[in-house]
């Protein structure tokens, strides 16, 4: 918010307000200030106060009525030192409704998409008993060429351990740990390694498996499955998508039935970097 600077020094202007009026008493039309024959009136503190951030809601009531009243008498004054409007005004008074009356109709969908009902019913679809993800814990053996892989595959058929061999042989930074990949779930490894692991038995060894990085032997040390998330940790998330859904439900809808019209040359996309839409 702009506060109150010199440039409302020495400058004439008539406040409405001789006293203080009992909030009942005050409408929209409430003139709060005139400025050279303008009238400011509550309506429009309360379009100013609608648009300003969250941290603002916490001032006084007092800090915030100054505040946007400054602003609007600083807006007004310096408004009013133009005396002819510019030629674009007009357009972006006409691309300021369009997006106004736009978020009145997002706004409006948004509110009413959203039932207790369809919450639950939607969580319930999403996360249906017994869904949850696979997780996997897994060892590697990782190494450049195939025959090297195979080498030690036929160590490992003939009992020899797999950890001690990742960490003598393995050149993936796990090989410390013995090749110990720790708990991984669905989209964490890359597809062909993701591929093998989801197929194995928990206790057994596959490979050579060939990704980007190598040839792998993979150890599965154990398999389990996650708990869905609960409808309170998700409820947040489940209304956002359902209110876009809403919303691009109804778009849909408008653009199957709206007259559009599209010209029938192609317009050069530089156009919007060489013209200057102050210009004229």
């Amino acid at each position: 918010m702009v506060k109150s600077h010199s440039i409302l020094h020495g400058v004439a202007f008539a406040i409405i307000f001789s006293s203080s009026l009992a909030a009942e008493e005050v409408k929209l039309s409430t003139v709060v200030a005139t400025v050279a024959g303008t009238e400011i009136t509550i309506a429009h503190m309360l379009d100013v106060k609608r648009q300003l951030p969250e941290q603002y809601e916490s001032l006084e009531d007092s800090v915030l009525f100054n505040g946007i009243i400054d602003q609007l008498l600083q807006q007004e004054l310096l408004a009013s030192s133009i005396t002819e409007d510019p030629s674009w005004l007009a357009i972006a008074m006409q691309n300021q409704r369009r997006n106004l009356l736009s978020s009145v109709v997002i706004n409006d969908l948004r509110a009413n998409s959203v039932t207790e009902d369809i919450l639950k019913n939607t969580y319930a679809a999403k996360y249906p008993a017994g869904a949850g993800e696979q997780e996997y814990k897994a060892s590697h053996i990782l190494v450049e060429t195939e025959q090297r892989a195979k080498d030690l595959l036929a160590l490992l058929d003939g009992g020899t351990d797999f950890g001690g061999l990742a960490i003598e042989h393995s050149t993936g930074p796990s090989a410390p740990s013995g090749g110990d990949l720790g708990w991984f779930g669905k989209g964490q490894m890359v597809a062909p390694f993701e591929s093998a692991v989801t197929g194995m038995e928990a206790g057994t060894y596959t490979g050579p498996v060939k990704t980007q990085f190598g040839y792998h032997l993979i150890f599965l040390n154990d398999r389990r499955e996650t708990s869905p998330p609960s409808f309170e940790d998700v409820r947040g998330e489940i209304e956002v998508e359902i209110q876009n859904a809403a919303v691009e439900a109804h778009l849909r809808g408008l653009m199957a039935n709206a007259d559009v019209l599209m010209p029938t040359e192609e317009i050069d996309p530089s156009i919007l970097s060489i013209l200057d839409f102050t210009s004229e």
